[in-house]
């Protein structure tokens, strides 16, 4: 299909025009957005510890989709493959066990930037930025559930050992990508059943983050991310990081605060907290998910959350203040298509939202019109929004429509089905 100046385009610029939306400019501005994949969907959060150890922390993968990601070389190449079939350019989100550690695997207080070196070197070549976690599962110190908020001083320290030294290797990542890294913590801590003190694991947690954050480190090369959950696996009473604790935390520490999509109550919506958080944090980090009836971490569709979350990004103008990662990890499908269903997704939400003609939609809502705000909030959604979709897809080069799921399975005839 060529888009490039064909009717349809001009067609789909002339009716946006109608509504005050100039389609260049948005295009223009979608090209500067980037997402950052998350590398856990290419082996389903496994990691190259070789460990064997069970993931824990209210975390299943579940399928058994052949052709998974082995090692770094694999994975590195799965992601070649989707980030070429991506408009724009993006980054990628670390987790602290996809280290290059050869034959002797160091404890996870003893990582350093020398086994990282080689995923610096690879984004460097590709033009991509990194964002980094900290791992606090899948270890026998993190086997019942505590880590930072752990009881045992010896337990908490190793675990503040480990979190010091991400962020050390975060800034080495944002120093020679000259982009900052993320590194955002996350851990599992919590009970399966009422605890008796809620009082004492909190504040073992806050004493804990503030020892792992207490050398400061330049927000040009490294930005420091706290994330929340309601509950896991494992700790459906009591979750020591709630939200409520973060977002105090992040507010009285100058964090960012980590809104995970899958990490409320079904009938929250982190669109709805967008503004919210950050009328009192400096920078807000996303992890795009979909959970399905629990934290299932499902591949983002272009549903209403998803739109609803862009278009707050956007009428809010926080682009600028707004990290944006994807965390899923379906096993059940070929995971590279995974990636790119749900980056792509991400994207068409973002172009969506730059087309919303918001100016008008603010002024009739200001001036008490709300008729006419509900009624060009119905009529936008018919706008032919598929048609730019395409004619961006072919501006950068990369498949338009389905084509992309032929290079797909090219690739797992060629290369995945012989893993």
């Amino acid at each position: 299909m060529n888009t490039g100046g064909g009717s349809a385009y001009q067609s789909a610029c002339e009716q946006y025009a109608a509504y005050g939306v100039d389609v260049e400019a948005a295009l223009k501005r979608l090209a500067t957005i980037p997402i950052s994949l998350h590398c856990w969907q290419g082996d389903d959060v496994s990691g190259f510890e070789k460990s064997g150890d069970e993931l824990g922390g209210g975390l299943a993968v579940t399928g058994s989709y052949p052709g998974k990601a082995t090692n770094v070389h694999e994975l590195r190449d799965d992601l070649d493959l989707a980030y070429s079939l991506l408009p724009g350019r993006h980054r990628l989100n670390l987790h602290a066990i996809y280290g290059e550690f050869g034959d002797k695997v160091p404890a996870r207080n003893e990582i350093g930037v020398e086994h990282f070196q080689g995923w610096i070197d690879w984004a460097h070549e590709r033009g991509l930025g990194l964002d980094f976690n900290p791992t606090f599962f899948a270890h026998p110190l993190a086997a019942d559930g505590l880590t930072l908020s752990h009881p045992k001083a010896d337990v908490r320290n190793y675990w503040m050992e480990h979190g010091i030294a991400c962020r050390h290797i975060g800034a080495a990542m944002g120093a020679g990508l000259g982009t900052p890294a993320v590194t955002n913590f996350w851990m599992p801590d919590g009970y399966k059943d009422t605890p008796a003190d809620r009082k004492g694991p909190r504040e073992r947690l806050a004493e804990s983050l503030d020892t792992i954050f207490a050398v400061p480190i330049n927000p040009a090369y490294n930005l420091d991310a706290v994330e929340c959950k309601l509950f896991g696996i494992g700790s459906e009473s009591y979750v020591v990081g709630s939200h409520e604790f973060y977002l105090g935390y992040a507010i009285t520490r100058e964090k960012l605060l980590c809104l995970d999509a899958g990490h409320f109550h079904p009938t929250e919506m982190i669109s709805d907290k967008i503004s919210s958080v950050l009328e009192y944090v400096p920078e807000l980090l996303l992890h795009v998910s979909r959970g399905v009836r629990w934290d299932s971490d499902h591949v983002v569709t272009l549903g209403d959350e998803l739109f609803a979350i862009a278009g707050e990004l956007v009428r809010g103008d926080y682009l600028e203040r707004t990290h944006i990662g994807l965390d899923f990890f379906d096993a059940s499908i070929n995971r590279i298509a995974a990636w790119v269903i749900g980056t792509r997704n991400m994207i068409k939400a973002l172009l969506a939202a730059l087309l919303e003609p918001s100016t008008k939609l603010r002024q009739y809502e200001a001036e008490g019109d709300l008729t006419a705000r509900l009624a060009l909030m119905e009529e936008i959604k018919t706008l032919p929004l598929g048609v730019v979709w395409d004619h961006y897809c072919e501006q950068m080069e990369v498949p338009v429509g389905m084509g992309w799921l032929e290079k797909v399975r090219q690739y797992e005839a060629n290369t995945l089905a012989k893993r």
